[in-house]
């Protein structure tokens, strides 16, 4: 398998812990949030800290990371912006009444999922609220976004996705599409039996993918509403998704990972070996990252399913990775941010000139459900 994987840095600097990595578009920098009310940045470069975020009042949820600002959101019920060289705030959005979950930043728009059972449009220069997204009957987890040119342009349907349409899911079991421009809903996507814990968008089929507690992974169409499809044979909470090359992945509370056609939602492979929940997703050059409840990071071959390599240093959930170059970063519920040596690993195939190709919505997913709990001793 490729040996037991070499840790090239550990960087330990945060006191809780860490519930959100992202990369930077250039690749250049990482940004951590944290239990411990403070997010960091980091060079890609030699995996030094090169700025610390301190001014919210709780624990971190989320971040996102531009290549000239940093956001963060708290439960403490605010949003940050903050610049990337200084490590200043910038600006601070007010307005949720809980826990502020998930954050999209996109075209100038900041889009936000809280606890108070809203999701937010903001305008990013002002800081002010610009639209309002009110339906949900619970807590609001994760979203993302669709924008105006990625959408048809029927006729009917001009008006409608002027402004883009944005998606939501709940622990009330539903996800929304929500008209952008309006802050109207525009369908309202029924038929889990549980909460949804994460979404991720293929805009060019305008199709969602919501996985829940139910264990089952569901299709939709965003325009019309429709249940397209119902992915069933996890036996577990499904927490993470990713979608590559027309090929669903989701990682799931029955510690398995598994691959699915998007299309047909037949599935094509079962990743096992994981010891408890799979957190966290990563697809890069052909290889299939995991993070685990098991405190390990894991590395398959995505075509053939081969465990090539396992990562073992963390002492909790793994709660995020991220891949640029040869390195691998997971960052977890014991505060550390690890970077992995992953040169030796099969490189992928050339891409099959048949395939069409596919613009692909940023994926958010969530980690609820995972319980962060210690190991045990072997």
């Amino acid at each position: 398998m490729g040996g037991g994987g070499s840790a090239l840095r550990v960087c330990a600097e945060h006191r809780g812990g860490i519930n959100w990595l992202s990369l930077s578009p250039d690749g250049q920098r990482l940004l951590t949030g944290s239990e411990d009310g403070t997010a960091r940045l980091w060079s890609t470069a030699d995996g030094q800290c090169c700025a610390l975020l301190r001014g919210h009042e709780s624990y971190v949820t989320f971040c996102q990371l531009e290549n000239e600002a940093a956001f963060t959101c708290s439960a403490d019920r605010t949003i940050r912006k903050w610049d990337v060289l200084t490590g200043q705030c910038l600006q601070v959005f007010r307005g949720h009444t809980s826990i502020v979950n998930r954050i999209l930043v996109t075209n100038n728009q900041l889009f936000s999922s809280s606890y108070d059972r809203t999701a937010r449009a903001w305008s990013v220069d002002k800081g002010q609220v610009s639209r309002e997204f009110r339906g949900h009957r619970n807590c609001v987890l994760t979203l993302a976004y669709s924008a105006p040119w990625d959408l048809p342009g029927a006729p009917f349907e001009e008006e409608a996705v002027a402004g883009g349409l944005l998606v939501t899911g709940s622990t009330d079991g539903t996800a929304k599409v929500w008209q952008v421009a309006s802050g109207c809903c525009h369908q309202t996507l029924r038929g889990h039996t549980g909460a949804v814990l994460c979404l991720v968008l293929d805009t060019p089929s305008h199709t969602a993918f919501t996985g829940s507690t139910d264990t089952t992974i569901r299709a939709w169409d965003i325009l019309s509403g429709e249940q397209l499809r119902v992915f069933r044979e996890h036996q577990g909470s499904v927490i993470c998704l990713e979608l590559v090359n027309q090929h669903v992945y989701s990682g799931s509370a029955d510690r398995t990972v598994k691959c699915w056609l998007a299309d047909t939602g037949e599935c094509v492979r079962t990743f096992p070996a994981h010891r408890h929940s799979v957190s966290a997703l990563k697809y890069h050059a052909g290889t299939l990252f995991t993070g685990s409840g098991d405190a390990r990071a894991r590395a398959f071959d995505a075509e053939s399913g081969a465990l090539q390599r396992v990562f073992r240093g963390h002492a909790f959930i793994i709660n995020c990775i991220q891949v640029h170059g040869q390195v691998l970063y997971t960052a977890s519920h014991d505060g550390a941010l690890r970077l992995w040596d992953v040169r030796g690993l099969p490189r992928a195939p050339p891409p099959r000139p048949a395939a069409p190709p596919r613009s692909l919505s940023r994926l958010f997913s969530n980690k609820v459900g995972c319980a962060a709990a210690p190991l045990q001793p072997a």
